[in-house]
């Protein structure tokens, strides 16, 4: 038994389906972020006045987070997520020098970018935390208390 086979003509305009091979992929500057710069469930909007009011200094270790709602001063996306320190403050934006990997070498990349999009970095708290307990304990040693280990 022989099915037979039907082909609709080829076709002069494309197809616009979204499977449809003939629509070339983009590589545009925010190509493939629709869920990177997303804003959580309920933060929707304009940037809170805190995010203004923040005041940034030469040598401040921040977090760069690209915040959708200001696509002015956004930075790449490779950036969004990244830790690095401040070294330009300007009066809408600060730079920040951030190192990048590039095949075997770290490069120090220095990116402007608006304060929309950078937030101050909590990755040094546990360290300062640290610290003090630490001069806690030696302060106690020194005291006459027994020597504890951490």
């Amino acid at each position: 038994m022989m099915i037979a086979c039907t082909r609709s003509p080829p076709s002069s305009t494309p197809s616009l389906s979204p499977h449809s091979s003939s629509m070339p992929n983009s590589y545009g500057y925010r190509a493939r972020t629709r869920d990177l710069f997303k804003r959580k469930f309920r933060q929707n909007g304009m940037a809170s006045l805190k995010t203004f009011l923040t005041v940034f200094k030469v040598g401040d270790i921040v977090d760069v987070v690209a915040d959708a709602s200001q696509q002015k001063g956004m930075p790449h996306k490779f950036y969004h997520g990244k830790t690095g320190y401040v070294w330009n403050v300007t009066p809408r934006a600060v730079g920040v020098e951030i190192t990048k990997t590039v095949g075997n070498r770290v490069l120090r990349k220095r990116i402007s970018v608006r304060i929309e999009h950078v937030r101050q970095s909590k990755s040094r708290d546990a360290f300062l935390q640290r610290v003090k307990e630490n001069d806690k304990q030696r302060e106690a040693h020194k005291a006459g208390a027994p020597f504890v280990s951490t």
